[in-house]
């Protein structure tokens, strides 16, 4: 059993939603969204303390969560329609999904936030847009450090087009200026096209993620690692790069290196795109992965208390037990699926096969993240 001698008590901020997702124009399901739905299973299934900040309205349709939302009597609740799109080639799958946000609930305001408390990380995480640049401010002002996913920031929402979601800039965000202060930023490969990434890994951390290909990290003063992915039978990609998120976030408070952590996040990233809406994973998979986490720690730790600090960055030790663990860790745990298929499961059974030379990966169908697109036509 792992024990948290010094519990580390975390602010999300961003806003439920409902998530409607349909497959060539016909209903496939309705679930809860948010990414803070997402990073709030992750957190809490790996007992890392937090409070979180959300905002709905009246017509919230789900039961009373763990960590209930602010209900805004005048709002309704954000809305996304998914429109997921059936094609044959590689290029035309690359853009399979639109996304709308049909309705959306009120910003979150910097006096939305707890006053007279301080916390050890932050996460702005929203997808609507409710995060403003003056809340972001205000969360780096009350939060040690703060990990942002940049959807809160480069979304924007067209009203002429069924309020289509697209991309901008960072630089024409109105958040740019917050970045040194900013400790980490993710984003996905797609996103990574509105971000300078040279010049933007000089202020804060860079995570990027790529799907069935990992992720990268990069760090200022030219400093970089590839984390490998874990592949998964795909049932929704909703949700991957936020459980990535919250599998990332556990492993940093938790003490473990940088690139150990992204490892965490590809990990959570693959168990959850199984599933439609927020995972639903056997407390046993939770467990067995803290117990690797903490097996893992102990190797870093080390040169993290050389360096003072529980932000590690390095090139990582030699991943590959570490790696293998968390495949035993998801085939030897019971996973329960929201919608069961005859024959459906969620790891297949291992196979080993090279990955450059060095890591067995799991014979699974391959995760990616859906591309959205920018407001002038980039890919």
């Amino acid at each position: 059993m792992v024990t948290q001698t010094k519990p580390r008590r975390g602010l999300i901020v961003g806003n439920y939603c409902h998530d409607l997702i349909l497959r060539d124009n016909l209903i496939l399901a309705q679930a809860l969204g948010g990414a803070a739905s997402f990073i709030s299973v992750i957190l809490d299934g790996l007992n890392i303390p937090f409070h979180l900040i959300s905002k709905v309205g009246p017509d919230f349709s789900y039961p009373t969560p763990t960590h209930p939302p602010i209900v805004v009597p005048t709002s309704q609740t954000t809305l996304f329609h998914a429109h997921f799109h059936s094609h044959n080639t590689p290029s035309q799958r690359r853009n399979d999904r639109t996304l709308n946000r049909v309705g959306s609930c009120d910003p979150i305001f910097p006096n939305d936030l707890p006053s007279g408390t301080r916390f050890s990380f932050g996460m702005a995480v929203g997808v609507g847009g409710e995060i403003l640049p003056e809340t972001l401010e205000a969360m780096l002002d009350i939060c040690d450090v703060v990990f942002v996913d940049i959807q809160a920031l480069i979304r924007t929402f067209d009203p002429e087009d069924g309020g289509r979601v697209r991309l901008v800039d960072l630089k024409e965000s109105g958040f740019f200026h917050l970045l040194p202060r900013i400790g980490f930023l993710k984003c996905s490969s797609d996103e990574a096209e509105f971000v300078d990434l040279e010049e933007v890994r000089e202020r804060c951390c860079v995570v990027v993620t790529q799907g069935k290909e990992g992720c990268e990290v990069w760090w200022k003063d030219g400093g970089e690692v590839r984390v490998g992915p874990f592949d998964a039978v795909e049932v929704d990609p909703t949700g991957a790069g936020d459980c990535f998120l919250g599998g990332f976030v556990s492993g940093i408070v938790e003490g473990m290196d940088v690139g150990d952590a992204a490892l965490l996040g590809n990990f959570f990233g693959s168990l959850a795109v199984a599933q439609v809406g927020p995972p639903k994973l056997d407390l046993r998979l939770f467990q067995m992965a803290k117990d690797e986490m903490h097996k893992r720690k102990m190797q870093d730790f080390p040169y993290l208390e050389r360096r003072h600090d529980w932000q590690g960055f390095r090139k990582p030790l030699d991943q590959d037990q570490f790696y293998a663990s968390l495949v035993a860790t998801a085939t030897n745990t019971i996973i329960v699926s929201q919608i069961p298929e005859p024959g459906w499961n969620l790891l297949n059974s291992p196979k080993a096969v090279e990955q450059n030379n060095v890591k067995a990966r799991l014979s699974l169908n391959s995760v990616h993240e859906e591309s959205i697109p920018s407001v002038d036509g980039k890919p």
